[in-house]
């Protein structure tokens, strides 16, 4: 995965837990794509003292994250929900070519809105 989308993931999942200087420049990094000359330039401060802000940022992420294993765990239920839906539509197409069977429609329709319920 690129290290932007993951840092961007991590930052969703543990933002909270960075003090407000460092969720800031975080977000300016990463989401914002302003450099660390930018982010120092309109904040006052030095690149070094940006850059010394957002990798402290990064290493409370990770770290949370290898202690944790939630993004992980939630991009693993990303993927079985994806091939889960594939299933499901396999099952339908076979089903209407050979069986047209309603109550086997209405199952996999049931467990199809489940899984979308579960993607939140």
């Amino acid at each position: 995965m690129e290290k932007t989308v993951h840092m961007s993931m991590l930052f969703d999942f543990f933002g909270e837990l960075l003090t407000d200087k460092q969720k800031e420049y975080f977000d300016l990094y990463y989401n914002e794509n302003l450099t660390l000359s930018e982010i120092a330039e309109n904040d006052g401060i030095s690149r070094q003292g940006v850059r010394d802000i957002i990798m402290r940022a990064e290493a409370i992420l990770k770290e949370t994250e290898q202690k944790t294993g939630i993004v992980k765990r939630y991009i693993e239920m990303q993927n079985d929900i994806a091939a889960i839906e594939g299933y499901l539509r396999d099952v339908n197409a076979l089903n209407q070519a050979r069986f047209k069977n309603g109550r086997l429609l209405e199952l996999t329709n049931e467990i199809y809105d489940r899984l979308q319920l579960l993607k939140g």
